[in-house]
């Protein structure tokens, strides 16, 4: 009976500190997961950012040996942003992905958590816990599906009936013995949209993600991106929101209840030229606190100049012939310099045809001679 008066009181608590939809799970094994993250490893799916081993990332107890109970978190984020700057010729834009918008998740829900942990130790003596979000070893969204918070979508999101799939997960393992609540029945029914609209088919089947192929994965690359999904990337310079848009559990879901969720348009949208330019520090103090910095300013850089490859933008030919001579990185040189024969002035093709004689790293080279294979001979 404390225990269920308890949970009462830490749902009526989460929100009054404005925590959008809580949960709880037990600390049993998630054994459906282990031998998903088996079969993702085995046909090498998996994208590499994983924590711990698959026992640590499917084991509680290992985590937190007095593990009792699990409470999970979800906090809705704006779909929609106002005043959208429109990316035209001559200026255009690239687009981070929604979960970016605003200040860094990672730090608003740890803020959540570390409100209701505080909560707790005052109100239970000897309260221990573990709490993660995205980063730790446990898998949010098998969490929050066990916990009833929304279920498991064909793309891969937890998908819940109030604000779709536009949520953070985040969650707390306790050893306290919270009685769990009913995970939510399945509802994507027949539906394929999202498998059907993923621009590299990273979805192989409902609910297995090959994270390899995942533009969302991809834009995090810090390396050349291979030739096959260069002309899929479009202008994302990190991550992808495809699978999201396409679903019509997420028809015409837009909240905006967290005002350090709002995204500053002229950040999340930001015009692809000045990026090329960006110092480190500039890149830290205008994109620091969102989390698609996470990776540093080179797979951002090289994201910007595949978009404007794909928007074959002219008025940036000069920066890239600038950039292709005088970065220091070969990544980011030899990606302008495919960039500039997809753009394919006469002045572009000159330019790569005088940075290849005094090209010397091979990669670079390679990129060049693929740059120059867009011109039409005559």
């Amino acid at each position: 009976m404390y225990y269920d008066e308890l949970k009462e009181e830490i749902i009526a608590y989460s929100k009054s500190i404005g925590i959008d939809k809580i949960g709880f799970a037990s600390v049993d094994v998630f054994s459906e997961l282990k031998e998903r993250l088996k079969r993702q490893q085995e046909l090498g799916y998996q994208s590499g950012f994983e924590k711990g081993t698959n026992e640590e990332r499917t084991e509680p107890k290992r985590l937190l040996p007095e593990a009792q109970s699990i409470i999970a978190i979800a906090l809705a984020y704006p779909s929609r942003m106002k005043d959208a700057p429109k990316s035209v010729k001559g200026d255009r834009r690239g687009l981070f992905c929604r979960a970016s918008w605003g200040r860094d998740y990672h730090d608003v829900l740890r803020d959540k958590l570390s409100q209701l942990a505080a909560y707790l130790e005052k109100r239970v003596p000897g309260f221990y816990h573990k709490m993660m979000v995205d980063t730790g070893e446990l898998s949010d969204r098998a969490v929050a599906e066990r916990a009833g918070i929304g279920f498991s979508g064909k793309n891969s999101m937890i998908i819940t009936p109030e604000f779709g799939s536009y949520v953070y997960l985040g969650e707390m393992i306790t050893n306290l013995p919270i009685p769990p609540d009913e995970p939510i029945e399945d509802s994507c029914g027949t539906c394929t949209k999202c498998i059907d609209a993923c621009p590299t088919g990273a979805l192989v089947t409902g609910g297995q993600l090959n994270a390899q192929r995942c533009i969302a994965f991809l834009t995090q690359t810090k390396d050349f991106l291979p030739d096959e999904y260069r002309s899929k990337i479009g202008n994302r310079l990190y991550g992808c929101d495809t699978c999201q848009l396409v679903c019509p559990k997420n028809h015409k879901k837009d909240f905006h209840l967290h005002p350090e969720m709002e995204p500053d348009p002229e950040i999340v949208k930001p015009r692809l030229i000045p990026l090329l330019k960006l110092s480190n520090r500039e890149f830290k103090e205008t994109y620091g606190e969102i989390s698609g910095s996470w990776r540093g300013k080179k797979p951002i850089q090289r994201n910007a100049i595949i978009a404007l490859a794909h928007y074959k933008e002219e008025g940036a030919v000069e920066d890239l012939i600038r950039v292709m001579k005088e970065d220091p990185r070969p990544v980011i040189r030899g990606t302008a310099a495919w960039a500039l024969g997809k753009i394919g002035t006469d002045q572009a093709f000159e330019a790569i045809e005088q940075a290849k004689e005094k090209e010397e790293d091979e990669q670079v080279i390679q990129e060049m001679e693929k740059g120059l294979h867009f011109q039409v001979k005559i």
